[in-house]
């Protein structure tokens, strides 16, 4: 909670307005205390509810270069000693502030040594000057904010201990999360539905489980695949998935892009929540999934096990793997290794030699 001495607090999120940031900042800006004044600086993108206290002063910044090095400026040039700014943007403020600053640190990207390789190249650069953004600013920082132990080591590593890193994991409404639902009455149904709920960036794996996907039909096995990709903003995997889908006969539709309403009724018409995503700072989806009652096949992965304990767990690069989660959950036994004596077996040898 924000210290009751504060006497201001200022919310600086000039880059969030999309997917988990906004939800949990829309979150956020509905919980500012009423006894708090509030200035927060949002992306002008950033749709905001139109009952919220009055109190909070909100200052859209245009999503330009000079527009927010303008709103760093005013923050700091308007922060006193005694005020509390939430940088919720993940990176550090550029100038060094009168309060007390802390950061809510949720892209794994900027602390996570992973290649950039897979992205366009524009993203790529855009991730290269937030790392140096965040690595030439952390002397700005009093204290980060993340959601997961897995975060708070990387994070550790990263600022080698300088730095307080404290775990405070929220999101809108966190009632029946649970870690574990136990046994369902989905699994073994030949029917099944499975939901991925995530966008089409390269750590979010989407090839490795469509190929999975094909394994299993070369099984005859064809399970319900349910994915949510913007076909705008990632053509080239949508046209991949599409010609997999037609090649392998694959039982797999795209709803596109979903607002949050339209994700909760998905996890209402579907059986259970499959998640091969190879990292994540938070995976917001596999509490959600948990709190619609869904089963979860996931990524055996530190991040997962943060959150949640999965029904079944696979190995993210492997779609062999990610097929026989698949199988156990629909309990499809994989049939044994046709195992022989020495005697069977050097018989196979001599009789190939002839």
């Amino acid at each position: 909670m924000i210290g009751e001495k504060a006497s201001r607090l200022f919310l600086h999120a000039t880059n969030v307005h999309q997917g988990g940031g906004k939800a949990l900042l829309t979150a956020i800006l509905s919980a500012i205390p009423k006894t708090t004044q509030t200035t927060a600086q949002l992306d002008r993108r950033m749709a905001v509810s139109s009952n919220l206290p009055e109190n909070l002063i909100i200052e859209f910044v245009k999503p330009s270069v000079l527009q927010r090095l303008r709103a760093e400026w005013r923050l700091a040039r308007n922060s006193r000693p005694d005020d509390v700014i939430l940088c919720f943007g993940n990176l550090p403020p550029l100038f060094k502030l009168a309060g007390r600053v802390q950061v809510f640190l949720q892209n794994r990207y900027l602390i996570d040594d992973v290649p950039l390789c897979d992205f366009p190249l524009k993203t790529r650069i855009r991730l290269w000057i937030e790392r140096l953004w965040l690595s030439g600013r952390m002397a700005n920082v009093d204290a980060f904010i993340v959601q997961t132990p897995s975060m708070q080591r990387l994070l550790l590593a990263r600022t080698k201990g300088k730095v307080p890193v404290h775990v405070l994991p929220f999101m809108a409404d966190p009632a029946n999360y649970v870690r574990r639902i136990g046994k369902h009455e989905a699994a073994g149904n030949s029917q099944i539905e499975f939901a991925y709920v995530a966008s089409g960036e390269p750590h979010k794996n989407h090839r490795m489980l469509v190929s999975a996907w094909c394994l299993l039909a070369e099984e005859q096995v064809y399970p319900s695949l349910r994915l949510t990709l913007d076909r705008r903003t990632f053509p080239d995997l949508c046209d991949w998935i599409e010609q997999q889908i037609v090649q392998h006969q694959l039982n797999i539709s795209n709803e596109g892009s979903l607002p949050h309403e339209a994700v909760t009724q998905l996890y209402g018409r579907v059986d259970a929540m499959i998640y091969p995503s190879t990292f994540e700072s938070f995976g917001l989806p596999l509490i959600e999934a948990r709190q619609a009652g869904l089963p979860i096949l996931a990524s055996e992965l530190d991040y997962v096990r943060d959150v949640i304990d999965p029904e079944e767990s696979f190995d993210p690069e492997s779609p062999v793997s990610i097929a026989r989660a698949v199988k156990r959950f629909m309990l499809k036994e994989e049939p044994p290794l046709s195992l022989q004596n020495a005697e069977d077996f050097l018989g196979h040898i001599l009789e190939r030699a002839k």
